[in-house]
């Protein structure tokens, strides 16, 4: 018995159209696909030969083929969750493990300082010296501080202990009169 199947296009779109019906089949439907193909083809093609796309296949052969596909990706499902068990356990000691690698690097840091050869022996580099801020950049940051504090409404502490009086009630929606300096006595 010979059954002609002409394919048109991409090798994987007669396997996607067979298997069902959405455009974009999930790891599962297409493994299920696969499966009910090889079992349609053994229930109903015993023995003889196919042609697919002007190939002649044995029953033999083709089932051969289509379960080569289902182990290759049986394989790579499984290869995924090693992946993602080894993953797992890398984050899980890079938690556990990372402070204590890091106090060392900075120990052996803080240990050999600028010794540029010895640290690169542990495959380290020396920490780089801060450059000192020029007149420029010290104004600058002087300017940023002071108007961060302004619209902050940020005081001292000589200026928050100036600071008397009771918070005003929040039920109260008319804006605050500001309370007159008391006059000086004169003298």
């Amino acid at each position: 018995m010979r059954l002609a199947i002409q394919a048109r296009g991409r090798p994987h779109e007669e396997i996607e159209a067979v298997m069902s019906s959405t455009s974009k089949p999930t790891k599962a439907t297409a493994l299920a696909g696969l499966q009910a193909l090889i079992a349609g083809i053994q229930k109903h093609f015993p023995t003889g030969s196919l042609t697919v796309g002007n190939v002649v296949f044995t029953i033999v052969a083709l089932v051969q083929l289509l379960q080569g596909q289902v182990d290759a990706m049986t394989a790579q499902t499984a290869a995924e969750k090693n992946a993602a068990d080894a993953l797992t356990a890398l984050r899980a000691l890079q938690t556990k493990n990372g402070p204590t690698i890091q106090a060392l690097k900075d120990l052996l840091i803080a240990q050999f300082g600028s010794a540029s050869q010895t640290l690169a022996d542990f495959g380290l580099t020396p920490r780089k010296a801060r450059a000192p801020m020029t007149v420029a950049q010290k104004a600058a940051a002087k300017a940023k501080r002071d108007a961060t504090r302004a619209a902050r409404g940020t005081k001292g502490p000589k200026a928050k202990l100036a600071i008397k009086g009771a918070a005003p009630a929040p039920s109260v929606t008319a804006p605050a009169t500001p309370a007159a300096a008391p006059a000086k006595p004169a003298s």
